[in-house]
């Protein structure tokens, strides 16, 4: 290992924006060197510059501005560009997050370049190969150097796939460190007021594939949606996939439905926060209501997340089953989760990896055992 050994970090959607900013943060504070890639995956300002800001991340040594297409042309993009920022830079180490394409491709572009990984929020699964977020997942953690596990639960699965315990450590979410340390600033208010929304309103992000790849899907979808709106105003923030499709179904500003544009990460947790309700089908949204007490309604068949179902404040709906859901849960009201919070969802998540990282590049590859010993 060199003597100042450099970290890169890829980045690709708004996601792993929230998950890789405590990791930075913390690495910084032990002194590593680092820098981000960014790879355009989302490309608009409002998707990804607006996070930069919010999160206090560094501005990125690359930009690959790779835009959005099929998986097929956007992951090649991805490839090609990636070879070539890491072949410059010879990193030590690589960090990705989550289960994007631009994360498929960094882990593969190391791979063939014998550059070591690691892999932030390893060990998720829904067993659904249908969702290329599922693929991208697996293959990910079957070459990574270093797993970084939200849950135990994430560790079995790792194990029941072969991956040996001394790749994996249990840290905690990194998400949900972002999340605390935004909480002071996630009001409300200015928001609803900004965006003419009464007291009582619900959210939805709406963007996986099989609710809005095809017209007869995102029908479905909005209809559900419009029949939730009737019992209270619901606010979209309209991820540009999927867009189209969903404005030609009908999803479209009217009184009782309001679509917005995508929202910074402060403005965007505000309003979740002030919600009486939210229907997504995002992995990241499911952890974020999780945490602060507000009804999730998950428009999908299954979740690589099970832990926020299990604790009480996550449920999965079909869109025909989604108004009498939404029903139940506005009459119920705000949740707490089911006894205490998911383990190591405190806060300190970052920190813990940036040790293990650490320890790593000084030759310290901390086993599970002595792992719990050191995380504090």
């Amino acid at each position: 290992m060199r003597e100042n050994p450099l970290v890169l970090h890829v980045l690709g959607a708004r996601p792993n924006f929230v998950k890789a900013a405590p990791v930075v943060r913390a690495l910084g504070e032990l002194g590593v060197r680092q820098g981000i890639i960014h790879t355009g995956q989302h490309y608009d300002a409002l998707m990804s510059d607006v996070f930069f800001a919010d999160l206090g991340l560094p501005e990125p040594i690359a930009n690959l501005g790779v835009g959005s297409g099929s998986h097929a042309k956007q992951t090649a993009a991805l490839l090609v560009g990636l070879e070539e920022v890491v072949q410059e830079h010879e990193p030590d180490l690589v960090v990705v997050y989550g289960d994007v394409n631009s994360t498929l491709a960094a882990i593969l572009v190391c791979a063939k370049l014998g550059v070591p990984t690691a892999h932030v929020e390893a060990g998720l699964r829904s067993y659904d190969r249908g969702m290329p977020e599922e693929v991208n997942r697996v293959v990910t953690d079957a070459l990574a150097d270093l797993l970084f596990a939200t849950s135990p639960e994430a560790l079995a699965y790792l194990a029941a796939e072969g991956v040996p315990a001394s790749k994996m450590h249990l840290v905690g979410n990194p998400m949900i460190d972002s999340l605390f340390a935004a909480l002071p600033s996630l009001d409300p208010a200015p928001v609803v007021e900004r965006l003419g929304l009464p007291a009582r309103y619900a959210v939805a992000t709406l963007h996986r594939p099989a609710n809005v790849d095809t017209a007869e899907a995102a029908k479905e979808l909005v209809e559900a949606v419009l029949e939730v709106s009737r019992k209270v105003p619901v606010v979209v923030p309209i991820h540009p996939r999927g867009k189209a499709r969903l404005a030609a179904a009908g999803l479209v500003d009217g009184e009782t439905v309001k679509v917005v544009d995508p929202l910074g990460y402060v403005d965007f947790l505000s309003l979740v926060r002030g919600a009486a309700l939210v229907v997504t089908d995002s992995g990241g949204v499911q952890e974020e209501t999780t945490m602060l007490g507000v009804p999730c309604l998950t428009v999908r068949p299954n979740t690589e997340r099970p832990i926020t179902v299990t604790h009480g404040t996550n449920r999965l709906v079909t869109p025909a089953l989604l108004p009498a859901a939404a029903d139940k849960a506005l009459a119920d009201g705000a949740v707490t989760p089911a006894g205490e919070l998911p383990v190591l969802w405190d806060g300190k998540a970052g920190p813990r990896i940036a040790k293990v990282i650490s320890a790593w590049l000084e030759g310290d590859n901390l086993a599970p055992a002595s792992q719990a010993e050191r995380q504090e």
